[in-house]
């Protein structure tokens, strides 16, 4: 690109430190870009004035005034008009200077007639575009200008092969019809954008697809894996009937209800009848067989039976007491009074308690209205020894004291050391025959104390509340009698 001297020197750089004789006067020039004044008439005089303007141009003393040239005044006459001293000019011509494109990394420095040689061979001076897209591109982002970036640059699409300009190129991205892209529905798979809309409807494994059975839609992919399991999917009897084929769903009450070739249990296969047989001869066989399974639910019973018995044996065993200490709640304590003073020997009995897992086996009874002397004014207990599984290891006779203890109900014994109540105690003697092995049929009555807690203290003392008495029945085997 051709420059006009204004162009290139109104940017120029001097080196001071290279520059010859800065501080002389032939050096105090400066150089202005030129701005041409109205055109002043063709005549004797205007060259008269130039030429008396010229030299006092070259004078040292108006050598800080820049000249203004004549319009229209070729490139080649302007150093004349700038430099009219010859001297000047060499002077500054001959300067140092920076390419006008250094701060944009170019790193020339020669003397200042050289720059315009220079700046026709710069790599950062921009140039006009070949194609004459408009765009002024320094020479050294010429290339990749012209391969992308101008818009009037011939390219080639990559996919289609089609030649474009630049921004029908860029137009054409995105639009282009062989370009693989990947399909929307996410199935993985790269298909040309022009088939796209055909992959979807036909290939593609995340379409859409509905069930023809029960008519919900699916992904491709996972229809085949439905089919095994929709209830409305037709299937044939695995028993190879006559019938069907059946919905998966109603497969199961078919089998049960209706499939004659269902090989099925007699239905007392519980009580021990070993028939089986097709489903349309169980009915003959219920009628020829009444009898013989009319045994078979004796004996079921039977057994049912034993296993009740045994069932119970356990939970009892869960919840007996082997603590030695048996704390006896009696509750409808009016009601059962009232009926032990109406009913003669009406006894209470207690649940079965053990002095430990394997010891003996007690029981503890109450007559509320009294037993022999107590008979109608005390509260009598009693203590009795019943027949233990384990009573063939333990010592005979039984010698363990036994204290009886009849609690007052919300109080404390004084000084709050206890509950208070009243207690009785006895350790037995080895030659009572109460104490002595149990046989199968155990004492009917045992020991214990007739007159243990009479009918006015009972009534004058908190030991029945919320109809409720608590009796505690403790056995030590260290022989201590409370008093």
């Amino acid at each position: 690109m051709v420059r006009s001297l204004s162009q290139w020197t109104k940017t120029l750089s001097f080196p001071a430190r290279i520059s010859p004789n800065r501080n002389s006067k032939d050096c105090n020039v400066n150089v202005l870009p030129i701005t041409p004044p109205p055109a002043p008439p063709r005549n004797k005089s205007t060259s008269t004035s130039s030429s008396s303007t010229m030299s006092s141009t070259s004078s040292p003393s108006s050598s800080s005034s820049s000249p203004t040239p004549p319009p229209n005044v070729p490139i080649t006459e302007i150093s004349q008009i700038i430099y009219p001293d010859p001297e000047s000019e060499k002077a500054i011509m001959g300067s140092l200077v920076f390419c006008i494109h250094h701060k944009q990394g170019c790193k020339w420095s020669d003397e200042l007639r050289k720059l315009k040689a220079h700046l026709n061979t710069c790599k950062h001076d921009a140039i006009q575009c070949p194609n004459k897209c408009g765009s002024q591109i320094p020479r050294v982002m010429m290339t990749d200008h012209l391969a992308f970036t101008c818009i009037l640059r011939r390219a080639i699409c990559e996919f289609c092969n089609v030649e474009f300009t630049g921004i029908g190129l860029e137009e054409h991205a995105g639009t282009c019809s062989s370009e693989p892209i990947y399909c929307e529905s996410k199935c993985g798979t790269r298909v040309l954008r022009g088939r796209m809309s055909i992959h979807r409807a036909k290939d593609c494994a995340k379409r859409l697809r509905r069930c023809p059975h029960c008519g919900r839609e699916f992904c491709a992919d996972t229809l085949a894996a439905h089919g095994a399991t929709c209830p409305r999917s037709p299937i044939p009897c695995p028993q190879r009937c006559e019938a069907g084929p059946f919905a998966r769903a109603d497969l199961e009450a078919h089998l049960r209800d209706e499939c004659k070739a269902l090989t099925v249990p007699c239905t007392f296969k519980e009580a021990g009848c070993r028939f089986k047989g097709p489903r349309h001869l169980l009915e003959a066989h219920l009628e020829a067989n009444t009898s013989a399974h009319l045994s078979l639910m004796v004996a079921l019973s039977g057994r049912q039976g034993q296993q009740i018995n045994m069932l119970k044996s356990a939970m009892a065993k869960l919840s007996t007491n082997y603590t030695g200490t048996l704390l006896w709640k009696i509750t409808d304590w009016s009601v059962k009074m009232q009926e032990a003073k109406t009913k003669d020997g009406l006894e209470l009995v207690s649940p079965p308690f053990y002095t430990s897992q394997y010891g003996y086996k007690l029981q503890a009874s109450m007559f509320l209205n009294g037993n022999g002397p107590g008979e109608g004014t005390h509260v009598s207990v009693y203590i009795k020894v019943l027949p233990g599984e384990y009573d063939a290891l333990l010592k005979w006779p039984f010698s363990h004291s036994v204290t009886f203890t009849l609690f007052e109900q919300g109080t404390l014994g004084s000084g709050g050391g206890g509950q208070g109540g009243v207690a009785e105690s006895f350790v037995p003697d080895p030659t009572w025959e109460n104490f002595q092995r149990p046989s199968t049929e155990p004492d009917a009555l045992g020991f214990g104390f007739p007159r243990f807690v009479s009918h006015e203290l009972l009534n004058r003392r908190p030991f029945v509340r919320d109809d409720t008495v608590f009796l505690r029945v403790k056995v030590d085997p260290s022989k201590i009698v409370a008093v």
